[in-house]
């Protein structure tokens, strides 16, 4: 399978990226700034996603599945200045969904011309609980995936094209462990989680990777949880 993955330098994608090649795919990475093998693409510019999709296309010759897993986790106060907080608004929707969502697009029409194809979405649990009073905006971006999630798989399921997501909890990466540690928060956030340890990158790649080669078409539209069973649907 050609597969292209958004947000592939670290933490969740990095792991992904790194099983999907393992286990014999053809994989375009993408980051900001790209790095080695990735491809940059800066999805705070709207021809960010359009410009990342050609490079991919022009290397893999064709995509099968589309993960996109790109996002921010940046806060802001509710009774930050109002300029500050639509800042904060429109940069985290931009990039944790309508990037996500303009992909989605060409991704579709591209399915369309070969059969069909498969979009997994990377959202969180704060898509379904929402999160803390800083991040308003985050819970709301990872809502607005699992939204399109089921559009598209409701929309296009005829045409062979899936749609699937996947929701972590905390997840065990360099830049979850600084945040945790420096707000004095690792213990706190284990006692919440029945399994008593955060996810690893791997696991949630797992997940992932499942949805893009294996899941039965007949889930499209499934949302797997991947949080220890700190949110239980």
């Amino acid at each position: 399978m050609n597969i292209l993955i958004t947000g592939a330098s670290r933490g969740i994608g990095a792991a992904t990226f790194d099983l999907l090649r393992s286990t014999g795919h053809d994989v375009a990475g993408h980051s900001t700034a790209g790095s080695g093998e990735l491809i940059p693409a800066n999805f705070t510019d709207p021809l960010g996603p359009r410009t990342l999709w050609e490079a991919a296309l022009e290397r893999l010759g064709h995509i099968d599945v589309l993960v996109n897993n790109a996002g921010i986790y940046e806060g802001v106060a509710d009774g930050a200045p109002d300029d500050e907080w639509h800042a904060a608004w429109n940069r985290t929707l931009t990039v944790n969904l309508q990037a996500s969502a303009d992909l989605s697009r060409l991704a579709i029409a591209h399915f369309r011309t070969r059969g069909g194809g498969r979009i997994v979405n990377v959202s969180s649990r704060a898509g379904h609980r929402g999160d803390s009073p800083d991040y308003w905006h985050y819970a709301a971006s990872k809502a607005g995936l699992l939204g399109m999630t089921k559009t598209i798989a409701r929309g296009y399921a005829k045409e062979n094209i899936l749609a699937f997501a996947v929701c972590p909890g905390f997840t065990m990466t360099g830049m979850v462990e600084e945040f945790m540690a420096s707000r004095g928060l690792s213990e706190p956030v284990i006692a919440e989680i029945p399994l008593g340890r955060v996810a690893a990158a791997e696991e949630v790649a797992e997940a992932i990777r499942w949805l893009a080669i294996d899941a039965p078409p007949a889930s499209t539209g499934t949302v797997i949880d991947v949080n220890g069973a700190s949110y239980v649907r």
